[in-house]
């Protein structure tokens, strides 16, 4: 077996484990990994986990060149729970699908897609290829409904008393208390949370015919709001009642195929039917009594074995107040993808051990990201980098497959934020700017520096209040030139006196920085080591009065990126020469 190079990161850690395990449960088959999502709405940056995290281990397997699978099972045959806010297209009459599979349920209104769980499971499937992520995607609706789980739906039946006795376990001890989410339990969760601690949702049916953990949907309303009355072994035969419409019939299980295992069977039934190997499992599933701890022992009554995995911490979000409403408030993939390449998406989640929490910024600390980013890449390029620095950036740029496509020219990500909000989307105005940050090497067309110019370009677009963009003046303001004292008119004459000459990005940041300090009587490139304290206070004095001169703020863009922006002739305009 091949060894991976990489040898510090947690991911191959887990892929040794991975492989070591697939070898003793199912020699010479490809390796089985999974994730699980509901698309019962926005998938979100906290369900990414599930995805990356396997992702990650399943493509160091690739690069060892051994076969592996990577499952996402789409779980769009659970029950539409409720309606979610602040979702655009959706309004009060949806409630009146509660209780249908997501497949049966319309789509947002003004969606292109034939119902509710194939609009959000397209927004996630097209971030993963952005992402880079390879799977096979299973519906289980189309596994369902096309009899493929028959056999074990009969087989839960038949032992539905050793369910019911794992089950039972549980039922009788106190649920613990409620902690704060820092994000919303996935969909599968939910409906295990409803009825923990009693014989509810997650457990299955409990009526007069006994225990059942199988129910169907009704077949009069859709709705999985039914009861089964009874059931025989030997027939199969199945009746049950509809609780919502008063639906009743009888029907032979071995040919019906309108209902679903209840869902701390089912994900059982499913790691035992794919034989997986890995699959990774929120602190919601892990939790004492949970679906990831009972499906442990449940697994053994299908033939299989609970798969290996850690659990996953949350991923929190900074900025997220900004967001836009009309996604219900909880941050996609696809958002983060608008604003980020995916490089730095993956970063995020490879560099973190799964059991680290860690936040995406949508704020001004995605400028610090990039930075940060940016470094790493530069020591990776020297070989500067430490080993686990090394691993988590090739996990980064590139997978199995080859590498993901990046920008070109890949320029600060701050400074082509700060060129896109003066810009306001003015392009050849962008080109010319970008073009004075180095005259000896100018961008031919934006091209050079796209996507991440447009991914700076939407994050000021979509994440920067209105009241935080920058508008350059129109006009001088004479009144504020008028009030000046002598020292800070010699500040603003030194200043013009060198723009020609300095007409760059480091040309102008050595300038604006050495200007106290020529007025001060020291060299312009002296040292922070050559200089009292006080040059720092005269700075931010003098970086103040040009904001004020030139957008009416006390703070703004890098003023060497502003001035580029504002052009040489009109900031000697608005500086009063």
């Amino acid at each position: 077996m091949a060894q991976s190079t990489e040898t510090t990161d947690w991911v191959s850690r887990f892929a040794d484990e991975v492989i070591e395990e697939s070898e003793r449960r199912a020699p010479g088959k490809p390796v089985v990994v999974a994730s699980g999502l509901s698309p019962s709405g926005p998938i979100h940056l906290g369900n990414l986990r599930e995805v990356m995290t396997p992702h990650l281990v399943a493509d160091e397997i690739r690069r060892r060149g051994l076969q592996v699978r990577h499952l996402i099972s789409w779980d769009d045959y659970d029950r539409y729970r409720k309606v979610p806010q602040g979702i655009a297209g959706v309004d009060g009459s949806w409630a009146e699908h509660i209780g249908k599979p997501l497949t049966s349920v319309p789509a947002p209104k003004g969606s292109s897609y034939p119902n509710w769980a194939e609009h959000f499971k397209a927004a996630m499937v097209a971030a993963l290829a952005e992402l880079g992520v390879e799977f096979d995607g299973i519906s289980q609706t189309a596994q369902y409904t096309a009899g493929t789980y028959r056999e074990q739906i009969l087989h839960a039946m038949k032992h539905r008393a050793d369910i019911d006795a794992i089950l039972a376990q549980y039922r009788t001890k106190k649920a613990p208390a409620k902690k704060q989410q820092q994000k919303p339990l996935d969909e599968a969760e939910l409906e295990a949370a409803e009825g923990s601690g009693a014989a509810g949702e997650d457990d299955g049916s409990s009526g007069s015919g006994g225990y059942f953990p199988y129910k169907p949907f009704c077949g009069n309303c859709e709705k999985d709001l039914t009861t089964v009355t009874s059931y025989d072994d030997a027939t199969t035969e199945l009746s049950y009642t509809c609780n919502e419409c008063g639906f009743a019939e009888t029907v032979r299980l071995n040919e019906f195929n309108r209902g679903k295992l209840v869902w701390k069977v089912d994900w059982p039934m499913r790691w035992a039917y794919e034989g997986v190997v890995f699959e990774p499992s929120g602190v919601d599933h892990s939790s004492p009594g949970s679906s990831f701890q009972v499906g442990g022992q449940i697994v053994g009554i299908f033939g299989g074995k609970q798969p290996i995995g850690p659990m996953y911490a949350f991923v929190g979000i900074s900025g997220m107040a900004k967001m836009s409403s009309s996604r219900g408030g909880v941050p996609t993939p696809g958002d983060a993808l608008q604003i980020m390449e995916p490089q730095i998406l993956r970063w995020l989640y490879a560099r973190r051990r799964p059991n680290q929490s860690f936040k995406i910024a949508f704020d001004q600390e995605i400028q610090r990201l990039y930075d940060e980013w940016d470094k790493l890449d530069a020591k990776v390029a020297e070989g500067a980098a430490l080993p686990a620095d090394v691993a988590a950036h090739s996990r980064a740029v590139r997978t199995a497959g080859g590498e993901l496509p990046r920008t070109a020219r890949p320029l600060p990500y701050r400074t082509l934020a700060s060129v896109a909000d003066i810009t306001a989307g003015h392009a050849d105005q962008a080109l010319r700017i970008l073009s004075e940050l180095d005259p000896s090497d100018p961008p031919a067309s934006l091209d050079e520096v796209r996507p991440r110019y447009d991914k700076a370009e939407a994050w000021i677009n979509t994440h920067v209040p209105a009241d935080q963009r920058t508008i350059v003046r129109d006009e001088p303001d004479a009144e504020l030139l008028k009030s000046l004292d002598e020292a800070s008119r010699e500040s603003l004459r030194l200043l013009l006196a060198g723009l020609a000459e300095n007409w760059s990005l480091d040309g102008l940041t050595h300038l604006v920085y050495g200007v106290p300090k020529v007025q001060a009587g020291f060299a312009a490139d002296a040292t922070p080591k050559e200089l009292p304290a006080e040059i720092k206070t005269a700075q931010r004095t003098f970086f103040a009065l040009l904001y004020h001169l030139l957008v009416g703020r006390d703070t703004g863009p890098r003023l060497p990126t502003l001035l580029l922006a504002v052009g040489q002739e009109r900031v000697r305009a608005l500086l009063g020469e």
